[in-house]
Parts: C-alpha cells; sequence; structure tokens
C-alpha cells in the first residue's frame, strides 16, 4: 500500500487551470473517493496520481517520495476504467495475464495469481471466454482482476460502474467493497458523480469543486457536518432544502437547510412560529419511503420525505415543522453558522 501526499499540485492544459493548488492526504490502506459536479477536475486529479497526465506545479508523493516524473508503469499502480478496455480477441485468461506477461512472468505465476483473482471475483467459470460472450457486469469484473494481478499497492478506479445499469451498479458496487475488505494491503482512490457509491464506498470522501478541495471527511462528517452550501446540496438524496428570506431570519441565517428525513408532519391546525403551512404538489413512492413535495411559498417545494406507506394526495394541505436538532443555517458566503439557532429553539 501506498501513503499519497499531494502538495500545493496544479494542472493547467494551457491557459485553463484545472486543478487549483490542492493540498490532500490519502493515508495508506484508505479507500478515497473524489466526488463533485462534471467539470470539477476529479478525473484530471485521478490521472495525475496515475502518471497519464503530467504535473503542472506541485509535488505528488508516494510513500514519501516525489513521483512527479515517474512513469505510470513505475508507480505500482493499477487503474480501472469505465469502458472496460478488454482485448476482444482475448480470453479472460489472457486479459487477466497480459500484463504479468509483459512484465516476464513465468506461467505459474501468471496461473497462480490469475486464478486466485478470478475467485476473489467469483468469475473462475469464465477464464476461457471471451469478452463478447460476457455481460456488462462480467467485464468490469474482468477488468478489476487485470488490475488485481499485478499486486499494485495503489488501486485507481474512473468511474467503473457507469456503463452498468442500476441492478449491475448495486451488485459491482458490493464487490467492490468486498475487494477493500480483502485487500488490506492496498490504497483505493475512486472516481464517481454517483454520491451513492461515494457514501456507500468510502472511507473518506473529497468534495471537488471548481478545481479545488470542498470539503474532505467520513460519509457521516459530510453528510452530518457540511462546511458549505455547496457540499449540504451535493452529498444527500433528495439534496438538502434550502429556505432564505424571512423563513431564514427566523433562524437567525441567510440560508436555512433541512433535509427531508428531519422534517415532520403535524396535524395542528394553530400558526405557530416555526411550523410551515402547505400544500402537496407533487408525490413519490418509493414503497419503503413517501416523498412529499409541500409548496410553504419558497422558491422550490419543500422535500418531506416519510417512511412507509403515506396516503397524502396532491392538494392536500398540511403543516410541517422542522427538527430544530438537525437544522443547518449559512450566512450570506454560504458557510455554516455555528451554535444555537433561533426560530424552533
Amino acid at each position: 500500500m501506498a501513503h499519497i501526499q499531494l502538495q500545493s499540485l496544479s494542472k493547467s492544459f494551457g491557459a485553463l487551470e484545472v486543478i487549483k493548488g490542492i493540498d490532500l492526504e490519502i493515508k495508506k490502506g484508505e479507500f478515497m473517493v473524489f466526488v463533485g459536479p462534471s467539470g470539477c477536475g476529479k478525473s484530471t486529479l485521478l490521472r495525475l496520481i496515475s502518471g497519464l497526465e503530467q504535473v503542472s506545479s506541485g509535488t505528488l508523493l508516494f510513500d514519501g517520495e516525489e513521483v512527479n516524473n515517474l512513469v505510470p508503469s513505475k508507480r505500482g499502480i493499477s487503474m480501472v476504467f469505465q469502458s472496460y478496455a478488454l482485448y476482444p480477441h482475448m480470453t479472460v485468461f489472457e486479459n487477466m495475464s497480459f500484463g504479468m506477461k509483459l512484465a516476464n512472468a513465468t506461467k505459474p505465476e501468471m496461473d497462480a495469481r490469475v486464478r486466485e483473482a478470478a475467485e476473489l471475483l467469483q468469475i473462475e467459470h469464465l477464464l476461457e471466454r471471451l469478452p463478447k460472450q460476457l455481460s456488462g457486469g462480467q467485464r468490469q469484473r474482468v477488468a478489476i482482476g487485470r488490475a488485481i494481478v499485478r499486486d499494485p499497492r495503489v488501486f485507481l478506479f474512473d468511474e467503473p460502474l457507469s456503463n452498468l445499469d442500476a441492478s449491475l451498479r448495486v451488485q459491482t458496487r458490493l464487490e467492490i467493497a468486498k475487494l477493500h475488505h480483502d485487500m488490506t494491503d492496498v490504497t483505493m482512490v475512486y472516481v464517481t458523480h454517483d454520491q451513492v457509491e461515494a457514501m456507500t464506498l468510502a472511507d473518506r470522501i473529497c468534495v471537488l469543486r471548481d478545481g479545488k478541495v470542498e470539503q474532505v471527511g467520513t460519509p457521516t462528517e459530510l453528510y452530518e457536518r457540511p462546511n458549505s452550501i455547496f457540499v449540504a446540496g451535493f452529498i444527500g438524496s433528495p439534496k438538502m432544502n434550502f429556505l432564505t428570506g424571512d423563513v431564514a431570519a427566523q433562524f437567525g441565517c441567510s440560508t436555512l437547510g433541512i433535509r427531508p428525513e428531519h422534517i415532520d408532519i403535524t396535524e395542528s391546525t394553530e400558526s405557530r412560529e416555526g411550523i410551515w403551512a402547505g400544500q402537496v404538489v407533487h408525490v413519490e413512492d418509493l414503497g419503503s419511503d413517501h416523498f412529499l413535495f409541500v409548496d410553504i411559498g419558497s422558491d422550490d417545494p419543500l422535500i418531506v420525505r416519510q417512511a412507509g406507506k403515506l396516503q397524502r394526495d396532491i392538494g392536500t394541505r398540511l403543516r410541517v415543522s422542522p427538527n430544530p436538532n438537525f437544522v443547518h443555517r449559512f450566512d450570506r458566503d454560504g458557510r455554516p453558522i455555528l451554535g444555537a439557532s433561533l426560530g424552533q429553539n
């Protein structure tokens, strides 16, 4: 495994600066996930770590040694791409062993490593098949297996599940999580735009925005203690509700944030401070959960999450109240305001 350090790391393409002086530490054996909107620089940052892109300025360290000018093959990394990149004329065994063959490994070494990786990924029965005979999920497992046999100290994943359908994404995500659990001696860095992948796989998440680090923390830290409106809105599905104007002023802030599961429905007809009246304008039934979209006069409907079955028709009027223990208050710059809130508190 490798301890990776990024020190004032920058990358420019001509006059366009894509990575803007990033400082980040990835611990040995850690599963770090890069997330952020399209164009934030997450894939470029991964390519800098891999050596597929040249660092413009700053320092990249593996175990304390600078690797800025070290070619990818010398860094001890394996990379899994979203496109699988399998050789169509080679069998699964030949695809998985190809890197070892180039490294002049012996046939017994290749056979042992490939079969060990195939067993880990449960693809032993596929070793003699060609890629065209495999499903998308099986092809991605072969691509992961090819990376495993190289015995890397760093695993790099570039949106490996984006080409899979929903059910295969869940299945392959579980396999990657198991891989991390079983391969405790490998540092893993994973790029995705899917926050569900990030929240379920990561030891820590690095949220990127416009080529800079917005926040780094565990999934729980980012969900419960976002350090900006951007992170609060990006992490969580459906996203956090944001209220401004008089509603936010009641809580002593410029913007009030409250997650859908932290809003309670009340049958009270009284008008009380901090309780909002509104009309249901849309309902989403997900089986285990209901999402009510309630128009309380704010810019966007308030999303209220309720567990189980809930008979609320469009047009129903009701009152909702935020749980005061879970409100997030932000100032004009979008940064959190600490301390007791007003309003319901």
